[in-house]
């Protein structure tokens, strides 16, 4: 059998807020730009996702079997297309009719809910899934959570909504000496298969194609092909994962992005190994090789692969946090203006506009963003908010009933609740008794914190720490002292050491919370892999 091109791409846009001064806050409910809305979704189809859909059409359609593609469209991107630009979802039931398209699950919002509310989450997910069905005919079997965000709690969480399959980032910090070439499953859900970004691959197309200073420009589906036979032949699955804008907007169709796009199929059915196939019939053919361990959510963006792009300065908090602080209130509210309004104020954009990291990744953060500074997209953000705290306080003062009947139905879950403490206590005995017969032969695993790792010797602890990313490591041993930091050096390898001199001077400054944040993460990676 060929091995597996998994190839992915992510379309979403959200509502963008029109200027919401302060006067504004109780005197006007409409939130959004509406010419900016209209003519950033008429450019991009135009530009994007009308040619990309063609040359895709095209393909699928000239390619018996062996090539197949996956998206995922976010609610606020499939209602902007049925609203400004119809003939998007016309091309894209197009691509779905040959029956070589999968279209995967995701929030509605494209939002962070699954950080927050665990309720809001699934109904998000559910609303979109409806959406896909309705537009496309198909029921999603695989999920990918806005902008690959993933972590041990959301896989849980996932899971339980019934998927099999879910897409993340192959994140060098998780990963370490480990491939993203293979299927893996979550940690804590050993059914939920985990399919990973070739970070590398992928962002060969998406952000290094036009860039003429790059040693490899230009790049042809040739030589993209070339470069998958360098792949080790036991590596089933190359998991190719990107926005859509791309093709047309990213890549501008000057740069020969549509003439790669067009070419790659043909090129790697015909070079190579490889066929391609969805994320659920990879998932289906495919074994896990290991479990990945991610107590601490990763994403796709920037170099950290972190939530820093959204959550990574007190005005993102802030706003974040003051949201979703409505989420349990918002769950009573039956009008559909306030509800639409809710979900669109959660699109993880709002934040991402605020982010102040303006260095190895600022020109990303500017891309489609309509604020100048991240303070005023903050101004902006929390005005819009001031006036939507307003309105559903006066739904509620207008619908006394509401609250009443919520004072019912509490009485109810708290008798409820009652009678499932008095059973789980009953449980919790049985279970003490248990462990304490079997206590004896039991043997158990004692975890190590931090600082007792460095107690290890060199050849225990030189394979480890050659497998972490280096800008994590320099953090933990930010306040360890000389002694350790020149030890640590000493056992790394070539390249590592290079990477650790380059990074040092940088991770100096980083905050006591990344340090705490970085031991923590090492002592427990350490933890599962002394237990495994």
């Amino acid at each position: 059998m060929k091995r597996s091109i998994c190839l992915y791409f992510q379309i979403h846009q959200p509502f963008r807020l029109r200027t919401y001064r302060f006067f504004d806050i109780g005197a006007d409910d409409h939130y959004y730009d509406d010419y900016q809305n209209r003519y950033l979704i008429r450019r991009i189809s135009e530009k994007c996702y009308l040619p990309a859909n063609a040359t895709l059409l095209n393909a699928l359609n000239n390619i018996e079997e062996d090539f197949k593609v996956s998206f995922s469209i976010s609610g606020t991107a499939l209602e902007q297309f049925i609203k400004y630009s119809p003939e998007v979802i016309a091309s894209f039931r197009s691509l779905a009719e040959t029956g070589k398209v999968e279209f995967l699950a995701e929030t509605w919002a494209h939002s962070l809910a699954a950080l927050k509310s665990k309720s809001e989450f699934e109904t998000q997910v559910k609303k979109q899934a409806q959406l896909i069905e309705q537009y496309f005919g198909q029921k999603p079997v695989t999920f990918r959570n806005t902008e690959l965000v993933y972590s041990d709690d959301i896989a849980e969480m996932v899971a339980e909504m019934g998927f099999k399959t879910m897409l993340t980032e192959g994140a060098k910090h998780i990963l370490g000496w480990k491939s993203p070439n293979f299927l893996y499953s979550s940690a804590d859900e050993p059914k939920l298969n985990l399919l990973l970004r070739n970070y590398r691959l992928s962002d060969d197309i998406a952000f290094r194609f036009s860039n003429q200073a790059w040693s490899e420009w230009p790049l042809t589906a040739d030589k993209f092909s070339d470069w998958l036979n360098m792949i080790p032949s036991n590596e089933p699955v190359v998991n190719l994962f990107m926005d859509y804008e791309t093709f047309g907007e990213h890549q501008w169709a000057e740069t020969g992005i549509f003439d790669f796009l067009s070419a790659l199929p043909y090129s790697v059915l015909k070079n190579t190994d490889f066929a391609f196939r969805t994320p659920s019939e990879v998932s289906e053919i495919l074994k896990p090789v290991s479990s990945v361990f991610v107590p601490y959510p990763i994403s796709w963006a920037d170099e950290e692969r972190d939530l820093t792009a959204w959550l990574g300065n007190e005005m993102q908090d802030e706003a974040f946090d003051k949201i979703y602080a409505l989420a349990e209130k918002m769950q009573k509210v039956t009008d559909g203006k306030l509800l639409s309004d809710w979900y669109k104020l959660q699109s993880s954009d709002h934040f991402y506009y605020m982010c102040t990291k303006w260095f190895s990744d600022g020109e990303v953060h500017k891309y489609f963003n309509p604020y100048n500074s991240p303070y005023e997209a903050f101004i902006n953000y929390m005005n819009v908010y001031s006036d939507f705290v307003i309105r559903v306080d006066n739904y509620f003062n207008e619908n006394p009933i509401e609250g009443v009947l919520e004072e019912k139905i509490d009485e109810v879950f708290s008798l409820g609740k009652e009678i499932t403490n008095e059973l789980k206590k009953k449980a919790r005995k049985v279970k003490n008794d248990l462990m304490k017969e079997f206590a004896e032969d039991k043997q158990k695993i004692k975890e190590i914190d931090f600082d007792e790792l460095w107690q290890k010797s060199d050849k225990e602890i030189k394979k480890f720490i050659n497998s972490l990313d280096m800008q994590t490591l320099l953090a933990s041993l930010n306040d360890m002292g000389e002694d350790v930091e020149v030890r640590v050096k000493s056992l790394l390898n070539n390249e590592n050491k290079k990477k650790f001199i380059e990074f040092k001077d940088n991770v100096r400054k980083v905050s006591k919370q990344k340090i705490n944040a970085s031991k923590k993460m090492i002592s427990d990676l350490w933890n599962q892999i002394d237990k495994s």
